[in-house]
């Protein structure tokens, strides 16, 4: 047993792994119990601590997802400014082509362009929007349920 074990922030990595790959196998909605297996168990019960190390950590990894998120969203929202604002001067700038230089071959090609990369600056908003918060989402939920596992600690049996 770590002298100082791990209260507020700190997990041995190989056991965050496997609790975190172990549990991001279950529904989100899970509830876990973790029995932590010790082969010389010291004098003082260390159930208490190991559990409020876990819960310490998993609860802060809950809270680091959620503002891993707030800022993902916050990045969404400027993206999705920035890119129409791009988007309509590139519109604005294939109309004004498609009006005068309807038989350009050069000035429709640059139309075109000009119609394709504005939908290409909307890329990452809508991958953001559509796609790229849900993992943060599902990780925070299963770090919050980590962080109220029940958790057993145990002697190995001979």
């Amino acid at each position: 047993m770590d002298p100082t074990p791990f209260h507020h922030r700190n997990l041995d990595t190989d056991a965050e792994e496997f609790l975190e790959s172990w549990a991001l196998e279950f529904p989100q909605g899970s509830h876990f119990k973790i029995i932590i297996h010790i082969e010389q168990m010291p004098q003082e019960n260390p159930t208490a601590l190991v559990t409020e190390a876990i819960h310490n950590y998993f609860e802060y990894k809950s809270v680091r997802s959620k503002l891993n998120l707030h800022q993902l969203l916050l990045e969404g929202r400027i993206s999705l400014l920035i890119g129409l604002g791009f988007l309509t001067m590139c519109l604005l700038g294939a109309d004004i082509l498609a009006a005068n230089f309807a038989n350009n071959t050069f000035l429709r090609l640059l139309k075109e362009s000009l119609l394709i990369g504005g939908w290409v600056a909307m890329w990452r908003p809508m991958q953001i929007f559509l796609y790229g918060w849900w993992p943060i989402v599902r990780k925070g939920k299963i770090y919050h349920n980590l962080g109220r596992a029940i958790v057993h600690v145990v002697p190995v049996k001979s």
